[in-house]
């Protein structure tokens, strides 16, 4: 039995690392002065529903802070003890960042109905300017983000902190101009709901995918059956067997497979051939191939053709 490791590593998945830190600083610095600002205006037209969102928008840049130091801890190199470095850091920020919004959600929700059943005189005018100023900041914000947000589900949570608070900002505006109209001021909890049940429709998906990314699932966007069919049909694969492929982190993907090969080993370029296919094709950046003549290859219990006898 012969033992050989091919590695393929291709890190090209949109704006970098470094495009990303500078986003996650402006965006920072942007909300932390805006939660300042609506916190003041909240005191001074006595809105505590102003002083509520600027909580809300703090819990954000908390959600921010997250996510941005997962970008840079990605970056650290592996050591002796963190072997794969701290890639899976954005993960865990991906799943923090989802249950931030179903929190932000939860408050918004509980907050909008205790308005719904006692409503509140509302600071229509005030309301309006801060709401607008939100709408622009969180808005740059939202685009900032929004290059990587189908690639990297870290990046993807942060976008979706970003576009809620914009809706927010949205809802807010329009409430206060029918307000100040019409003194209907059970409208303003009422587009806080429907709002609410917007955002949570995408935390939904973005906590149902950084779990599974945590358990270490096959990624959303591979197809497991399609890469072992792959790894089948190379010249001289008798059979394939304990083929793991899990997410390292919110943006790379780590292979591992055993081949079995009767005729022997093919030779490292032909193993390197595979794993640069695997990453064209599947998007798999980190590739390790085990090369067995068949003597004794017994499957491990772990193996992914045990999972479909069951």
């Amino acid at each position: 039995m012969s033992h050989s490791h091919s590695h393929s590593h291709d890190h090209s998945h949109g704006p970098s690392p470094t495009e990303h830190g500078r986003a996650f600083i402006i965006t920072i610095v942007l909300n932390s002065a805006f939660v300042l600002v609506e916190f003041i205006y909240g005191v001074i037209a006595h809105s505590t529903a102003l002083m509520a969102d600027a909580g809300h928008n703090l819990s954000d840049v908390l959600g921010l802070v997250l996510a941005g130091g997962a970008v840079m801890l990605a970056r650290r190199a592996p050591d002796q003890r963190y072997t794969y470095g701290l890639r899976s850091s954005s993960i865990l920020a991906a799943l923090a960042n989802a249950m931030l919004l179903l929190f932000a959600c939860g408050a918004i929700a509980w907050e909008a109905i205790e308005r719904f059943l006692d409503p509140q005189p509302v600071a229509g005018a005030t309301v309006m300017l801060v709401a607008g100023i939100g709408i622009v900041i969180n808005g740059i914000s939202a685009l900032l983000f929004m290059k990587g947000r189908k690639s990297d589900l870290n990046i993807r949570g942060a976008w979706l902190h970003m576009l809620a608070d914009t809706l927010v900002s949205v809802g807010v505006v329009a409430a206060g101009a029918v307000i100040l109209v019409t003194d209907w001021f059970w409208l303003d909890p009422i587009i806080s709901l429907v709002i609410v049940a917007i955002i949570l429709l995408s935390t939904l998906g973005l906590l149902r995918d950084s779990l599974r990314l945590s358990l270490n699932a096959v990624p959303a966007h591979i197809d497991l059956q399609a890469v072992q069919t792959f790894l089948a049909d190379q010249s001289g694969v008798e059979q394939v067997h304990d083929l793991h492929i899990w997410g390292m982190s919110t943006t790379e993907t780590a292979l591992t497979a055993h081949l079995v090969m009767p005729g022997g080993h093919p030779g490292d370029s032909e193993l390197s051939r595979i794993s640069q296919q695997l990453s064209h094709d599947f998007q798999i950046q980190h590739t390790t191939l085990q090369v067995e003549h068949g003597d004794n290859c017994d499957q491990c219990s772990l193996s992914s053709e045990r999972f479909t006898e069951g």
